[in-house]
């Protein structure tokens, strides 16, 4: 089996001592580039081109486990091997004890022990960095995971005549978490409540935003705020935590009344839902479009009133929904497109959702690059 070459650091100052170090390596005819510091701060130069150091505990620039501490605090360190003499072997135990893989005694090692400590020391260094890795990636997916809880939460829709569905796709090859949030409140009177919503950007600090907002927006809702207000505290809400000046959010806010036969649609910025009746979709009434959330102080947003027939659907979405490619096209694919394609998978039946955004997907030639939700209410009188 072909040996990997092993590159090592020496830091040492004394030249016997250094022609000690090289005789035993060539001894054991061992498979390592070696290169040589004769201070700690030339050692600093060279570490990044290290996988492992043979670090001698009296340099001219640094005595006893000081070396040690700056070279362990460097990033990405390798693995480190001390070097003591035989009236320092407490020394040495220190060393290991303070974060070295190992320590060797001077006079008191041949080539194959070098060898072998050398080795050890760098398979160690690689098993503790893939375990930190580990680590690490099992903290995110436990974070994404709260978040998502957060920003996709159940329904408070118990006992409820409106049926409510949703779909939620992260964008991005990478499957990153981002800022859309939906939610949806039943109010004691029979009026339900529902939001979607899109914070501007991806990543942890976008996605507590929108757990923010969308935690808000259901405490404002239990509070009998009236939907106006609602919005306008979200707008100071979002001005009051978000991490930049230019974030912003859009959403779309629907209340459906208590009989079912009307609703109250207002948008921040956002797409307009969509109505389907059957396996049509109905035009709903020309409504201007509000500013996203966090761009103008003070705005007041109006809702539009929908008449809603029998056997209604609204389906409210976020705009990764819109912005996909279409094969030799430079235009995104748009609501008009959108629906051309709902158009004929409402064909499918009920279950359309999922057939839409397997086509849109299909037609930008792989994941989206934003993140899809989707939120759909029914009547169920």
């Amino acid at each position: 089996m072909r040996t990997k070459t092993v590159r090592v650091l020496l830091v040492e100052d004394d030249d016997g001592d250094a022609l000690l170090v090289e005789a035993l390596l060539e001894e054991a005819r061992a498979p390592f580039v070696l290169s040589r510091a004769r201070t700690l701060a030339e050692a600093e130069r060279m570490l990044s081109d290290a996988e492992c150091v043979l670090l001698d505990l009296g340099l001219p620039d640094s005595q006893g486990l000081d070396g040690l501490h700056r070279l362990l605090k460097k990033p990405h360190a390798p693995a480190i091997l001390v070097l003591t003499g035989l009236d320092d072997e407490r020394e040495g135990i220190d060393a290991v004890a303070t974060g070295a893989e190992d320590y060797l005694i001077k006079g008191q090692v041949d080539g194959e022990l070098l060898l072998r400590g050398v080795r050890y020391a760098v398979e160690r260094r690689r098993a503790d960095d893939a375990q930190f890795q580990l680590r690490e990636a099992e903290l995110l997916a436990a974070e994404r995971s709260r978040l998502e809880r957060g920003l996709l939460p159940p329904p408070l829709l118990q006992n409820s005549d409106v049926n409510l569905e949703v779909r939620y796709q992260p964008g991005g090859q990478r499957m990153l978490l981002g800022g859309d949030f939906y939610d949806a409140v039943g109010m004691p009177d029979g009026t339900v409540y529902a939001i979607i919503g899109d914070v501007c950007g991806h990543g942890p600090d976008e996605a507590a935003l929108g757990v923010c907002l969308r935690i808000a927006w259901r405490a404002l809702v239990l509070a009998g705020e009236p939907p106006e207000k609602v919005l306008r505290t979200l707008d100071q809400v979002l001005v009051a935590e978000r991490h930049g000046e230019g974030i912003f959010t859009t959403a779309c806010m629907v209340t459906v009344a208590p009989d079912r036969r009307s609703a109250r649609y207002f948008l921040a910025g956002h797409p307009e839902p969509l109505m389907v009746v059957g396996a049509q979709i109905v035009d709903l009434p020309q409504s201007k479009v509000g500013v996203p959330l966090g761009v103008l102080p003070d705005y007041a947003w109006t809702g539009v009133d929908v008449q809603l027939p029998s056997g209604w659907s609204l389906a409210c979405y976020t705009d990764g929904l819109i912005e996909g490619r279409v094969p030799d096209d430079t235009d995104r694919l748009g609501v008009e497109r959108l629906c051309d394609i709902l158009r004929r998978r409402l064909q499918d039946g009920p279950d359309w959702m999922d057939s839409v955004i397997a086509e849109v997907t299909e037609l930008n030639g792989g994941a989206l690059d934003d993140d899809v939700a989707i939120l759909l209410l029914r009547d169920g009188t």
